[in-house]
């Protein structure tokens, strides 16, 4: 059933160029995230969102890449079908969950806990990526909706985190 949902994904030169930039923008291990969780650090104001995403980000590496990919060790769709036609390079590690997915969406869950605006902004990147990783071919709809439900989790865990860490109820 996984197979029939990636296969019927609408593909075109167009969405091609698009989701390949998704997909570089955010960085092979989600650097755009870990860098947002930095450059918000610096801030004061911003300083316990940026704890609450790098919280997230590691959570989501620990939990979702360096324990779950090893356990279940799902093989991805690109290497199940080799004779679809990637606009990646094929991946050597496992698909389950979507560290891509996790990351994304811990963060944009972590931003949004405090500043709405600008975390609906990024969710919205956030789902883009999710998506991406299926429409390049490489991760299968669970291993997207497992990695998008780590990455709330954790972005929420984060953000409970520090608001108590900053003794600001409002503060993520």
């Amino acid at each position: 059933m996984e197979f029939s949902i990636l296969y019927s994904i609408p593909r075109t030169e167009l969405l091609d160029r698009f989701f390949l930039l998704i997909n570089g923008l955010t960085g092979e291990y989600g650097q755009l995230w870990l860098a947002l969780g930095i450059v918000l650090l610096i801030f004061r104001k911003t300083r316990w969102t940026g704890a609450a995403v790098l919280i997230s980000y590691f959570a989501v590496l620990i939990f979702g890449h360096l324990l779950l990919k090893h356990l279940i060790d799902r093989p991805r769709p690109c290497q199940i079908d080799q004779a679809f036609q990637l606009l990646v390079n094929r991946p050597d590690s496992s698909s389950f969950p979507s560290t891509h997915s996790g990351f994304a969406f811990g963060a944009a869950t972590a931003v949004f806990m405090k500043y709405k605006k600008a975390g609906t902004a990024l969710l919205i990147l956030a789902a883009l990526s999710a998506y991406s990783r299926m429409y390049l071919f490489l991760h299968f709809p669970t291993d997207v909706l497992t990695g998008v439900v780590l990455g709330i989790i954790f972005g929420i865990a984060g953000a409970k985190i520090c608001e108590r860490k900053s003794g600001d109820a409002s503060t993520s």
